[in-house]
């Protein structure tokens, strides 16, 4: 019995050419061709957004410490290390292992002086003389934890949540989520130590797989922190103008949905209009020789880092929306990894840190941009109370400090504890989803709301954690 075939048999080449599987493609591409020179341009992706709901921080400045401060020598004194000195942790408390340790070895007391400071009375170490004046507007989270002991992973934890690349960073969901309120200077700025990058790298400031256009911003150390802003010394301003006018019609003549092209097209907009508006704001020969001192920009302890922080205060003061600064990164002997002894490594670490934090915050203060710009001090992981070597700490994931001053956060405040030997977070516990957890709800963000489709799923920078600390919150 004769049946029709399946495919109706072409009677012309045109019939072929369609019905074949290589003209159903060349089809669909010229389909999408026209659509895409049809289609509009798309709106500024970093355009402000409103957020979920009445935000208290407008903006962030994330200072980390790389390597992984002490806890117990700089914000959680333990007198009991010092009655425990040369025995090991009781079993009670547990002897976990770390990178470098085997949790068997000798407490080693601290022997900084903890005096308390402001009308809250919280305890500071004698290492930070400087920010101890500001207790009363930090917010001391005391129970910090995270999962890793390893830095790299532990970085990536801190900065996106996971502790494997490949995830977007806080910062690029901040500005997803929120855009920016100037669209003359890059929403999301990074300064690292001149010396280096954290050893967790770029991934750190990373979109992923959120477009590339809320990646982070590299600033480099100098007296032009963005290469390549100014154009050739032989081009006209109008020459340079009409080049970047070509450089956008070839552009739009490609756009519709590739979100790589639509990231380099906004990134040259942006450069465009840097170039007017940059220099003034990294030109710090504005600045007053007082706010130079404050800032330690005559030591040379403190000049870098100061030099930095008092950039990032003119970064957001010009609307940028989330700028990170890192503390270490290169070499061994620029990070906080006090393996072979704490003492010499915080004492020149507080060195480069402290006067240069404490004149950020007390400079936002005085200009009324405390209360909406929220300070976090962070870092990837603690020490230990056991010795390693005799005179340092290995890595301690378990029970950590860090901070928030302003922006909604609860100032003159201490949130959770460790226990006796600042080992292991016993009350209120924060992990690091909590963490990011309360930065969103200072900022307006919902972190159960603020999700990006991908392969599939929803995915959000807390994963299926996290829990506002409202103890933290003002």
């Amino acid at each position: 019995m004769h049946t029709a075939p399946h495919v109706p048999s072409a009677t012309t080449r045109r019939d072929f050419l369609h019905t074949a599987a290589g003209g159903g493609i060349a089809l669909n591409w010229l389909l999408a061709r026209d659509a895409r020179a049809e289609a509009p341009r798309t709106a500024n992706p970093l355009s402000a957004k409103k957020p979920h709901f009445e935000a208290r921080a407008k903006r962030v400045i994330f200072l980390f410490m790389v390597g992984g401060p002490s806890q117990m020598d700089l914000f959680d004194p333990k007198p009991e290390l010092a009655k425990w000195a040369g025995k090991p942790l009781p079993e009670s408390t547990g002897q976990p292992k770390s990178q470098f340790t085997s949790g068997k070895e000798v407490i080693l007391p601290s022997t900084r002086r903890f005096r308390k400071h402001g009308s809250s009375g919280i305890e500071i170490s004698d290492l930070l003389p400087h920010l101890a004046t500001c207790a009363d507007d930090i917010c001391f989270l005391r129970s910090c934890w995270c999962s890793n002991t390893v830095h790299a992973p532990a970085m990536y934890e801190l900065h996106s949540g996971r502790t494997l690349m490949g995830w977007p960073s806080l910062g690029s969901w901040v500005t997803y989520g929120l855009g920016c309120v100037t669209d003359n200077l890059p929403a999301y700025c990074v300064m690292p130590q001149p010396e280096g990058v954290p050893e967790g790298g770029a991934p750190c400031w990373s979109s992923a797989f959120l477009p590339p256009v809320y990646q982070g911003t590299l600033l480099r150390p100098g007296t032009n922190p963005i290469i390549n802003l100014k154009p050739p010394a032989d081009t006209t301003a109008e020459q340079n103008k009409r080049q970047f006018d070509l450089v956008q019609k070839l552009n739009a003549a490609q756009a519709g949905g590739d979100a790589e092209l639509e990231a380099r097209t906004a990134s040259y907009e942006l450069a465009f209009k840097m170039q007017k508006y940059a220099p003034d704001a990294v030109d710090l020969s504005k600045e007053s020789a007082k706010t130079k001192t404050a800032y330690g920009l005559d030591d040379k302890r403190t000049a870098d880092f100061g030099t930095r922080l008092l950039l990032a205060r003119r970064l957001v003061e010009r609307g940028v929306r989330f700028v990170s600064v890192y503390s270490g990164g290169g070499p061994l002997v620029t990070q906080w990894d006090a393996h072979d002894d704490v003492n010499s490594n915080h004492e020149k670490m507080c060195g480069h840190v402290d006067q240069p934090i404490a004149a950020l915050l007390k400079d936002l203060k005085q200009r009324g941009m405390l209360k909406d710009t929220l300070v976090v001090w962070c870092s990837e992981f603690g020490r230990t109370p056991n010795s390693q070597g005799g005179r340092g700490r290995d890595h301690n994931p378990l029970g950590y400090t860090m901070w928030l001053a302003g922006g909604g956060a609860k100032g003159g405040t201490v949130v959770g504890a460790t226990d006796e030997f600042g080992l292991n977070a016993v009350e209120q516990p924060v992990f690091v989803n909590d963490f990011h957890a309360t930065i969103l709800h200072l900022l307006g963000l919902d972190h159960e709301r603020l999700t990006f489709r991908h392969s599939g799923r929803d995915e959000r920078l807390t994963d299926v954690g996290g829990v506002v600390m409202d103890a933290a919150v003002e």
